[in-house]
């Protein structure tokens, strides 16, 4: 809404001359920013690609992407149909499709494949795909307890002390 419009509705209402659906729009305005969703590891399985119609997701780093808009690449039957449904960070990094490398143990990586790993995250994935949520591994600690550290990385004021 332009400056001059919002001031001239802000004037109206405090005036009582508002019209009801103004007034119906100030007063059930979304949120600025989506409530972080959290996924755990079979939720994230059901947005495989399998399911025609059904949004396609990718975990990388824990972050899941939405990656239905590039359904040729990871729709079903699709080339990279084994990263999806899945936290792939592994496979990512080290730009694999082997079931083993399809998880999100970092651990053992090179150097170099831990840069390819940033790299494809910040140049492909965010910089291409709407983030959906956040795996439970990123968000919680082992034993379920709230990560501190966590910082979603589409919402840089998020504090999860404010979830809790």
């Amino acid at each position: 809404m332009a400056g001059g419009a919002a001031r001239r509705l802000l004037l109206a209402a405090l005036l009582g001359a508002l019209p009801a659906a103004a007034e119906r729009e100030l007063r059930f305005r979304p949120p600025a920013e989506a409530p972080v969703r959290l996924f755990t590891e079979p939720e994230l399985a059901r947005y495989d690609g399998q399911q025609e119609g059904q949004p396609i997701y990718l975990a990388v780093k824990g972050v899941v992407f939405d990656v239905t808009s590039g359904k040729e690449f990871y729709g079903k039957g699709a080339p990279y149909n084994a990263l999806v449904g899945k936290d792939s960070t592994r496979g990512v990094a080290k730009m694999s499709l082997d079931p083993a490398d399809l998880t999100h143990d970092t651990t053992g990586l090179t150097d170099e494949e831990l840069k390819s790993l940033d790299d494809i995250f910040n140049n492909v994935y965010k910089a291409k795909y709407p983030i959906v949520g956040y795996t439970s591994r990123r968000i919680l600690n082992e034993d379920g307890s709230p990560n501190l550290d966590f910082k979603p990385e589409d919402q840089p004021h998020f504090n999860i002390k404010d979830e809790f």
